[in-house]
């Protein structure tokens, strides 16, 4: 699934510049059995689906992708908390944003309906890593946290995956302020809008950050959830609706 973008029912995988034995990809929101405004693969347990059909869109999932075992589900909270997964994954989920991996076997997963899912993958495929990066995720250090777990940037590439675009994403001041006063470089990303507001890059925010990290590669960021609805939830065009999941594994 390294090879390039291909595209399956329900499925996108990752261009992730690493070995064949590493697996990674988003869903996409068809071909699940949920309905209404969370069809129809939601994968979210919290967001007031039927506890069933989101059980049955994960069993689909882990059939249809031949998982070597059940993810490692998050409750996330727009925080930079990183976890490592070694163990089999038991409720509740652990609170966090972010897990990484050392072992084959071990499958990582993020919910994301807007913000951005990037995974991570050592050059020899034996360090994975995958973070769940809001502009709050990003603010508090999510990326860099996981880049340490990792054990640092060089030797990374990494893959960003399907989050709001510049066009749609209208944010305050106080947002654009927050990035500004950690590194005055990231005032690129923000453009003025009619509203006195700001449309923010949060891929371009994110792959500046990437880069100061000594990531490369750094691959996807192109496709937007808010403007592609037929593909992809979207929180801020459906605040009710459901979430994508991102995947990461080795199976060597």
């Amino acid at each position: 699934m390294t090879e390039g973008a291909r595209e399956a029912p329900g499925w996108l995988a990752a261009e992730l510049d690493a070995p064949r034995h590493v697996h990674a990809g988003t869903t996409t929101r068809t071909g699940g059995s949920s309905d209404g405004a969370y069809a129809s693969l939601n994968l979210a347990a919290h967001v007031g689906d039927q506890a069933a059909r989101v059980a049955a869109n994960r069993a689909w999932l882990a059939a249809s992708l031949g998982l070597p075992a059940e993810p490692l589900w998050l409750a996330q909270v727009h925080g930079a908390r990183v976890v490592v997964h070694e163990h089999t994954p038991s409720l509740p989920p652990p609170e966090a944003d972010a897990a990484v991996t050392f072992e084959p076997g071990r499958v990582l997963a993020v919910l994301t309906a807007d913000c951005l899912p990037v995974a991570f993958a050592s050059r020899d495929g034996q360090r994975l890593g995958l973070a769940h990066a809001g502009w709050r995720g990003l603010v508090t250090g999510v990326l860099e946290r996981t880049v340490a777990a990792l054990g640092g940037g060089a030797g990374l590439c990494a893959w960003i995956g399907p989050g709001i675009g510049p066009a749609a994403f209208e944010v305050g001041e106080e947002v654009r302020a927050a990035f500004l006063a950690q590194d005055p470089a990231d005032a690129i990303a923000f453009v003025p809008n009619a509203r006195g507001r700001w449309q923010a890059d949060l891929a371009g925010l994110a792959r500046a950050r990437l880069a100061r990290l000594g990531v490369d590669p750094v691959r996807g960021g192109g496709l937007c959830t808010h403007a592609l609805a037929a593909r992809f939830y979207s929180y801020r065009r459906e605040p009710g609706g459901g979430r994508m999941a991102t995947l990461l594994w080795r199976t060597a």
